[in-house]
């Protein structure tokens, strides 16, 4: 079953449309914050491939949450806190990897005495 996405369409200098997904949200100092990448780019991976990854790399953004009522706004973080944001939003992401496998029946590699 696949589950929902949460997508965010931006648009560049020129104008141009651009979507990403929002990966998991997080708190730092009294601000909501966002992590975003675009997973349209990735491939499915086959089942028999599930364990062999050839990932490349994905542009990882993180963007300052601004909630007016119902509407989210993403705007740019302060450069001043993205050595701290970066920090953060690694370790969740790490998290988030972990869960995955642990989702994809990893039970089955326990020991049995």
């Amino acid at each position: 079953m696949e589950e929902e996405r949460d997508i965010v369409v931006f648009a560049d200098d020129e104008g141009n449309e651009f979507e990403l997904d929002v990966i998991d949200y997080f708190e730092y100092e009294g601000q909501e914050y966002a992590i975003l990448m675009d997973l349209s780019d990735l491939p499915d991976p086959a089942p028999e491939q599930e364990e062999e990854c050839e990932c490349t790399e994905q542009d990882v953004f993180i963007m300052k949450v601004v909630t007016d009522g119902e509407m989210e706004e993403f705007l740019p973080a302060d450069e001043e806190l993205m050595d701290a944001l970066s920090a953060i939003a690694q370790e969740r992401l790490g998290e988030l990897e972990f869960e995955d496998e642990d989702e994809d029946g990893d039970s089955d590699n326990k020991e049995e005495d």
